[in-house]
């Protein structure tokens, strides 16, 4: 099973003895694979992270961080208009459409920035 992890989980598996690291290797370690979309993976690299966090990261990604499509972003702009146009809120519109068109379950510690999209098809995963 493929899981898209949003920008507060990339951070996390890099974080050496983090709790949430630890359920994520396991979650791994099942078979399973994570995704993120090019936006969680920019908002990702624009925080303080090391070097060596980033190549954590790329690794557990195994190289699915997917491009932003055409079908994406006309996803993202219907939820952001059927999620009431909320100011800032685009950017969490473009991660849930990349886990939407995916057809593959998002996961993130901001849940209640997500359950909005739960009507317009996104699924949401916890570990």
């Amino acid at each position: 099973m493929t899981i898209h992890l949003d920008t507060n989980l990339l951070v996390e598996v890099g974080l050496s003895g983090s709790e949430m690291r630890a359920s994520l290797i396991a979650w791994l370690r099942k078979g399973n694979y994570f995704a993120a979309s090019t936006k969680a993976w920019s908002e990702f690299c624009n925080g303080s992270i090391a070097e060596y966090q980033m190549k954590i990261t790329e690794a557990a990604l195994d190289d699915l961080i997917l491009d932003f499509t055409k079908p994406m972003a006309e996803t993202a702009s219907a939820l952001f208009n059927k999620s009431g146009r909320r100011r800032g809120s685009h950017a969490d519109c473009m991660i849930a459409a990349c886990a939407i068109i995916s057809e593959a379950p998002l996961s993130t510690l901001n849940l209640k920035d997500f359950e909005r999209f739960i009507p317009f098809g996104l699924r949401l995963h916890s570990f």
